[in-house]
């Protein structure tokens, strides 16, 4: 059973499931590595795996006590109230910041993930061949997700259902991103901008006691979709983190080694110094519902180095390893009061 936490525990929780849900919403960033950086992966997967048949049994009989110590309730409302509200907050910003200083916030984010494979990594107790093919699959697929070419929008909500389950694994498997999984199969704007979007009007509705928008045919569809994309995304954790607790039991040093592996495949999607490809529709650009253009992909290239905005971007790229390697540090001296749940 997990120790009892303090209120800054609670805190601090709350503030890393901001991060998680800023990070997922990122194409090309996953939230399971600030989970894995962090120090509350396992601790989330095995948490997770505990929402199954008992739990179910403990709710319907009203053992609600019980229920919410067995499935370690409490870490996971936390966790997922700061994933949930960073969406209407943290990401917002964050989206301003993209829009405004691209290369900066991407040689940032560059430098995180070089840094949390290095923190990955020293959990390798052995390079052994098992290993180091692992790691090797990992690359492979990895490089290979990043040149996939993007799919079309499609609002059929089994597909949607479907898009829920694929794009949430990116807070249980670090390296892999949901937001960006979800432009390859044409979906990222649909699901988590235009839909939020709506779903952020009608909160505001709701709270002035406006509910003109249930007359309002395309809200209705936006909330229909959004409705279904949650319950895919529930699915797919529960179901995802089943298979993981798995593996991670039997398997321990091959998942961290596949894991470091697809991280450093997936480095690419995150290469800074890369340009937008907007999509196009007749020839005119497709616009979201900011009136926005819509990504469909990014065109790398090789920095100019006689540019003195490369050097500003590399020096952010070192910033985002500092990062890593204090939270590390930070994370080391706290070990004693680590939290965990019974495997």
């Amino acid at each position: 059973m997990a120790n009892e936490r303090t209120f800054s525990d609670k805190v601090f929780l709350f503030i890393k499931g901001l991060a998680m849900g800023a990070a997922n919403k990122v194409p090309g960033v996953s939230g399971g590595i600030v989970a894995f950086v962090a120090g509350f992966y396992e601790e989330l997967i095995y948490s997770l795996q505990k929402v199954n048949g008992k739990a179910l049994k403990l709710l319907l009989n009203g053992r609600f006590k019980s229920f919410y110590q067995y499935t370690n309730a409490q870490f996971l409302t936390l966790i997922f109230a700061g994933s949930i509200f960073s969406y209407f907050s943290v990401s917002q910003v964050l989206d301003y910041f993209i829009k405004n200083y691209e290369l900066f916030v991407w040689s940032a984010f560059f430098g995180m993930i070089i840094g949390s494979i290095y923190y990955i990594s020293k959990q390798i107790e052995s390079w052994s061949t098992k290993n180091i093919i692992g790691i090797i699959f990992g690359i492979i697929v990895g490089v290979a997700i990043s040149f996939m070419n993007p799919a079309k929008e499609n609002d059929n909500l089994l597909f949607v259902f479907f898009c829920g389950i694929i794009g949430v694994t990116g807070m249980t498997l670090p390296g892999l991103s949901g937001s960006f999984i979800l432009i390859l199969l044409g979906n990222y704007v649909l699901l988590l901008v235009d839909s939020v979007n709506m779903l952020y009007q009608t909160i505001v509705d709701v709270f002035q006691g406006n509910f003109e928008f249930l007359k309002d045919a395309v809200r209705m569809r936006y909330l229909k979709i959004v409705t279904v994309f949650g319950a895919g995304s529930v699915f797919g954790l529960v179901f995802t983190s089943q298979i993981l607790a798995y593996v991670l039991k039997r398997w321990h040093q091959l998942v961290t080694a596949i894991i470091i592996g697809f991280i450093s495949g997936s480095l690419g999607i995150v290469w800074p110094w890369k340009r937008a490809v907007y999509k196009l529709d007749n020839g005119n650009f497709l616009l979201d519902s900011k009136g926005e253009k819509v990504i469909e992909n990014y065109k790398r290239f090789i920095p100019n180095f006689a540019e003195t905005e490369t050097w500003i971007a590399i020096t952010f790229v070192l910033l985002g390893i500092s990062i890593v390697l204090l939270i590390d540090y930070y994370g080391k001296k706290s070990t004693n009061k680590e939290i965990r749940v019974d495997r």
